[in-house]
C-alpha cells in the first residue's frame, strides 16, 4: 500500500527540484559528469513489505526464481527507449547499428539549432519523416508485456522516450503513457504553436513542397517531437518525475540512459527508495546503481520479469 506521508515528501521534492532548476526542461545529450557512479539513498524496509535483499540477485540473464521485491511490486514505473522498438523494425540511435552510430551527421536533424538555421537540414528531415519506419511498424512482444503489466494493475506510469506511438498501438492506456520526447504523428509550428497531423504535412511534401511552412502564420513546421536544445513539455516531465518518485520499482527498458533530463529519473527513483531494473543490450551509466541488470533480448526478458 502506498504510504501517504512518503508520497507527500516525494511530491514536495519534485516541486523543490523544479523551483531550483534541477529538473531540466531542455533536452540535451549526455554530459561527462553523468558517467560517474550515481548515488542511491539508503533504502529502508517498509512495514508489511519485502525486506531489502543484500547485493544484486543476478546480472546478465533472467533466472528463476525472480527476486521477491520484483514479484511483490505493485507500483512499477517503466521508462522505455528506442531499444524496445527495434524488434518492430525501428532502429535505435546509439546502438552498434544505430542511426546516429552509422551516420553521425543525422543527429543534426534532431538538433533545433541546425533545424531552424538550415533549410537543407529541414528538407532532409522531411524526407526522413516521410520514410520513417513507424508508419509500417507493429508492436512487438515487449510492448505487449507492458500492456499485460497494466492489466495486472501494477503499472504506475509508462514513460517513453520513443516517438513512434507503438505503446498506444499495442493497447497501453494513453492516460498512462508519458511521451517525454513527443510524437512523430503530429507536426507543430515553431512560430504560432499550431498542431496538425503529420499526414497532412507529408501530403504537401509528396505534392512538391520540400519544406512546408505553417498555413496559419508561415512559420517553420517541425514534427511534434523534442529535439536537442528544445524545451520539454513541463507538465509531462513533472508527471514523469512524480511517477519516478512514487514507485516500488523503476524499470528502464531499451534505453542508453544518456539523454537528459529523462535519464536522471533513474537516480531520482533510486533516491526515493525504489528498486532499479535495467534491461538493455549495452551498458548504461546507471548500471552500477541498479539492483538488477539484464542483457537478454527485451521481448523475451520482459515477459519473464513481469509475469504476474
Amino acid at each position: 500500500m502506498r504510504d501517504p506521508a512518503r508520497w507527500a515528501r516525494c511530491a514536495a521534492l519534485v516541486l523543490v527540484l523544479s523551483a531550483a532548476g534541477l529538473v531540466s526542461y531542455v533536452l540535451y545529450p549526455a554530459r561527462s559528469a553523468v558517467a560517474g557512479r550515481p548515488r542511491r539513498r539508503p533504502r529502508r524496509g517498509r512495514p508489511g513489505g519485502p525486506r531489502p535483499l543484500p547485493g544484486r540477485p543476478y546480472r546478465g540473464h533472467v533466472t528463476e526464481p525472480l527476486p521477491d521485491w520484483l514479484s511483490a511490486a505493485r507500483r512499477i514505473t517503466v521508462l522505455t527507449g528506442a531499444g524496445i522498438s527495434t524488434d518492430s523494425g525501428i532502429p535505435d540511435f546509439r546502438g552498434p547499428q544505430g542511426v546516429w552510430t552509422r551516420d553521425p551527421e543525422a543527429e543534426k536533424l534532431s538538433t533545433l539549432q541546425y533545424y531552424v538555421a538550415d533549410p537543407e537540414i529541414r528538407r532532409r528531415a522531411w524526407l526522413a519523416r516521410r520514410d520513417h519506419p513507424a508508419w509500417t511498424a507493429r508492436p512487438n512482444a515487449a510492448h505487449t508485456a507492458l500492456v499485460d503489466l497494466e492489466r495486472q494493475g501494477r503499472l504506475r506510469a509508462l514513460i517513453t522516450q520513443n516517438i513512434d506511438g507503438l505503446h498506444q498501438a499495442a493497447g497501453s492506456s494513453p492516460a498512462l503513457v508519458l511521451e517525454v520526447h513527443g510524437t512523430v504523428r503530429e507536426v507543430a509550428c515553431l512560430g504560432c504553436g499550431e498542431r496538425t497531423t503529420m499526414r497532412s504535412a507529408l501530403d504537401r511534401v509528396d505534392a512538391g513542397e520540400p519544406d512546408p511552412a505553417c498555413l496559419s502564420c508561415g512559420g517553420i513546421l517541425k514534427s511534434a517531437t523534442i529535439g536537442f536544445g528544445q524545451a520539454l513539455d513541463a507538465d509531462v516531465i513533472d508527471a514523469a518525475a512524480r511517477a519516478a518518485a512514487d514507485c516500488d520499482v523503476f524499470l528502464a527498458v531499451g534505453t542508453s540512459l544518456t539523454v537528459h533530463p529523462v535519464a536522471g529519473l533513474t537516480e531520482f527513483a533510486a533516491g526515493a527508495g525504489a528498486r532499479v531494473v535495467i534491461v538493455n543490450a549495452e551498458p548504461t551509466p546507471y548500471d552500477g546503481l541498479a539492483d538488477l541488470v539484464v542483457r537478454e533480448p527485451i521481448g523475451t526478458a520482459l515477459a519473464r520479469l513481469l509475469a504476474g
